[in-house]
């Protein structure tokens, strides 16, 4: 299907559009987030560097322009462990916006920061009684004046609020702000904590799945979500292919799930790699709360919030890697962890895969749009031919698991994370150090 079938076009890439190998693993794009707007878009990379975008409203369609640039997290040293900290950012999650200034969060495997971002204005002294330094006459002012500040430059500055540390163990794999705009939600492998913004000195635990014996661990806890309208609830994900959705009225401590969503496996279909392919990387609510999404290996899961045996709908994503699995845990692709999201209306899922390709289906897994955040799209752009145009998608088609040429996919291009705009059908796909902007026209 050509791009103008489908209806969605390559509007922006930010970013060095240089060869992959050049790639330093600092620029690395490990995160993106829309704000609640959709007038702000975040990033943070492997560098520990936050970017913040700005709708730029001077052009016609979604256009994003850069905002402003800071360095979130500084690598560590865990001295008594003799850990090596990265400074990598693992996830951001932009605060309601209050007043002028923006309040968000960032993490790294360790540390929460709670960040201000604002415009400040500069000023400089414009009058004062000593002209270009000299000396008055007779050492003497004829006529003191107040000196005068006045407007120099504005300027966007970000400053840490609260700095959230020493509350987990394991690295931090997910944080959500609750509907509530006063808590939120940090989940590690075994542990996840409730905080209050405000206080960053002391935080709940509410799950932990930690046994006494660490031999008997089975499963990890691999991404929690705050539900988008009820504060009392939570869903959390583990490493079995599990969702518990929990309760807070319930008890302090939320080991006891209210719901457990879980779809039984085929035991003829069991392998080797059953567990590690059946282990979930990211789970998401859409925006009314009524369903839940889930990205394991192969496929994206629709479930009812109301049904909790089996899944609405299953899409599989990577049906033509099944014969692979054994070159993929060699070369630890079996292992990458693959975001999902849904559209702000609900109607649509997103998903990332291989050779800078993403998916875009609706709810019902009709239709299966296949876009790549690649080089060939600004460059179709500039070019504007239907030629190139025809290269953005491969649109609506059931015959697709035919056309991928397994041997040729490169599995160092890998669209992991993306973010859709919360108001209209534009979506923000990090492409290794690139990132890309498509919109619906």
């Amino acid at each position: 299907m050509a791009d103008s079938d489908s209806g969605w076009k390559f509007a922006q890439c930010f970013g060095d559009k240089g060869e992959v190998e050049d790639i330093t693993e600092a620029d690395i794009i490990s995160t993106v987030e829309f704000d609640h707007t959709g007038d702000y878009l975040a990033t943070g990379d492997k560098g520990g560097r936050v970017v913040l975008f700005e709708r730029n409203d001077g052009k016609k369609g979604c256009e994003y322009k850069f905002y402003t640039e800071f360095q979130s997290h500084e690598p560590e040293f865990d001295y008594l462990k003799s850990l090596e900290i990265e400074e990598k950012i693992n996830k951001i999650k932009w605060c309601k916006r209050q007043n002028a200034a923006h309040f968000l969060l960032s993490t790294n495997d360790k540390t929460i920061k709670l960040w201000k971002v604002f415009e400040k204005s500069l000023k400089v002294v414009a009058e004062n009684n000593l002209n270009d330094g000299a000396r008055p006459q007779n050492g003497r002012i004829q006529q003191l004046k107040l000196p005068k500040l006045a407007h120099h430059d504005t300027i966007i500055a970000a400053v840490p609020r609260k700095v959230y540390a020493n509350a987990h163990a394991y690295h931090i794999n997910s944080i959500s702000i609750n509907s509530d705009g006063e808590t939120y939600i940090s989940a590690d492998d075994l542990r996840i904590n409730l905080w209050n913004l405000n206080i960053s000195d002391q935080s709940f635990n509410i799950v932990d799945i930690k046994p006494v014996n660490m031999e008997e661990l089975t499963e990890v806890i691999t991404a929690a979500e705050f539900h988008p309208i009820h504060c009392n609830l939570f869903m959390y994900s583990s490493s079995k292919g599990t969702i518990k959705l929990s309760d807070m009225r319930a008890a302090a401590l939320c080991d006891q799930h209210a719901k457990l969503f879980e779809e039984q496996e085929d035991p003829a279909n069991k392998s080797f790699f059953s567990e590690i392919i059946s282990s979930i990387s990211d789970v998401k609510f859409s925006k009314d709360g009524k369903y839940i999404l889930s990205r394991d290996y192969l496929t994206l899961k629709i479930w009812d919030i109301t049904m909790e045996n089996r899944p609405l709908k299953t899409i599989n994503i990577h049906d033509h890697l099944r014969n692979k699995l054994c070159d993929l845990y060699e070369n630890d692709c079996i292992f990458d962890k693959f975001e999902c999201t849904f559209s702000g209306d609900g109607q649509n899922v997103l998903t990332g895969s291989y050779n800078n390709y993403f998916h875009i289906y609706d709810k019902e897994g009709l239709t299966d749009i296949a876009l790549q955040a690649d080089k060939s799209a600004f460059k179709a752009k500039r070019v504007g031919s239907a030629k190139n145009k025809s290269m953005l998608s491969r649109g609506k088609s059931n015959s697709r698991k035919e056309e991928i040429n397994v041997d040729a996919i490169d599995f160092n291009k890998k669209i992991l994370h993306a973010s859709w705009h919360p108001n209209e059908n534009s979506i923000a796909v990090a492409a290794t150090n690139n990132l890309f902007i498509f919109t619906y026209v």
